[in-house]
């Protein structure tokens, strides 16, 4: 049963933002997120897919949406990669459901916050092979990242913007720092944001992430 939520424009639709939410969380996380960026996005489609539910090791296997596992905490995340593998397919399927729909791949963005930012990062860099609009690492960080790891001409050619709190307790600043500087180092068009908030999302923090669609759009 295909469980994502689709929120369509009030125009006819020619871009596309696959947005997944967090750990714990579902697909009606970031709806209204999505519906106050639509005011302004009027011709751009927002896909919210649901994370299965699954025992979650690091909070006593109890079971909740989840991209993947976290085995460990420190000193850096310990995560089941076959399952962020199959999460990275699941985004892709939607990349080419989009495609399919008439969508140009450079006019889908992929976002995510805290663990789904790392699926989407994932799968922008190191799975999805061609263009894309973009990418939102919201609260995120990158535990696929590795520094042997090669981008390809499209890839580099990918802009993403990284949001971040400064009193981020769940995701240090610093974890979200290092991915923002992997990309970088890569010579991808990353650009960081930080905010005087915790692991959360903040009302000043839509209005720059809908000003970077917009340019971008």
């Amino acid at each position: 049963m295909d469980t994502t939520l689709i929120l369509q424009p009030t125009l006819a639709p020619d871009a596309c933002v696959i947005w997944l939410h967090g750990l714990g969380a579902d697909r009606f996380d970031f709806q209204p997120v999505a519906q106050a960026l639509q005011q302004s996005l009027r011709s751009t489609r927002f896909v919210l897919p649901q994370a299965p539910t699954r025992p979650v090791t690091i909070n006593g296997g109890w079971e909740m949406p989840s991209w993947y596992d976290i085995l460990a905490m420190s000193p850096a995340r310990a995560i089941d990669r076959e399952q962020l593998e199959q999460s990275a397919q699941q985004v892709i399927d939607l990349i080419e459901a989009q495609r399919a729909d008439g969508i140009d791949p450079s006019r889908i963005f992929l976002a995510g916050f805290s663990q789904g930012g790392a699926v989407v990062l994932h799968t922008a860099f190191l799975r999805w092979p061609g263009p894309l609009g973009g990418v939102l690492a919201l609260s995120t960080y990158a535990p696929s990242f590795a520094d042997d790891s090669q981008l390809s001409e499209l890839q580099r050619a990918i802009p993403v913007m990284c949001l971040h709190g400064s009193q981020d307790g769940v995701v240090l600043p610093s974890m979200g720092r290092a991915a923002h500087d992997w990309l970088h180092d890569k010579g991808v068009a990353v650009t960081w944001q930080e905010y005087p908030m915790a692991h959360e999302v903040l009302p000043q923090e839509i209005q720059d992430v809908a000003a970077w669609l917009a340019a971008r759009l």
